[in-house]
């Protein structure tokens, strides 16, 4: 499994399930971000997104880091077996792994395809998006600190 995740709103914009650990992996879930974004609205432009990742090798691949060139995302590394370097992420991992792969909230009986692991995450992220509260961001959802800061910026602006 795969994540792209807003650190701003920690929203989560783009994942992939795969039993293969390629660079399709990674690569899935970077356009599922990036057409979210413009399809929600909130486009992101050319060298406004920076890309953290692990040293994986799916993501420092030539066709991943061509993908984020194209893009005009700025790739960024984290140390080697420095977990406090990614935090948010393993924090992610650890939610995921915790309230949908190891309960039966979002599925019942023991998983046999790759189809019920994304089915079950899919729920399992427009719940985290749009129902899970989280205290660093005032006890609201991403979804409603997103839309609280771009409300806050349309207002601004006018």
């Amino acid at each position: 499994m795969a994540f792209i995740v807003d650190c701003f709103s920690q929203k989560i914009v783009g994942w992939h399930a795969s039993v293969k650990r390629d660079v399709e992996l990674v690569d899935v879930p970077l356009r599922m971000a990036l057409w979210r974004r413009g399809h929600e609205g909130t486009p992101v432009g050319r060298d406004q997104l920076i890309c953290h990742s692990d040293a994986g090798s799916q993501y420092t691949s030539v066709r991943f880091t061509e993908h984020l060139r194209l893009e005009g995302i700025s790739p960024s590394v984290g140390s080697v077996g420095d977990a406090y370097d990614n935090a948010l992420m393993e924090t992610i991992n650890g939610l995921y792994k915790s309230e949908c792969i190891r309960t039966s909230v979002f599925h019942d009986g023991p998983w046999k395809t790759i189809a019920e692991v994304e089915y079950a995450t899919a729920c399992w992220v427009e719940w985290y998006n749009n129902r899970r509260l989280h205290s660093s961001l005032g006890m609201i959802s991403p979804t409603e600190f997103e839309a609280a800061h771009y409300a806050d910026t349309q207002a601004v602006a006018d």
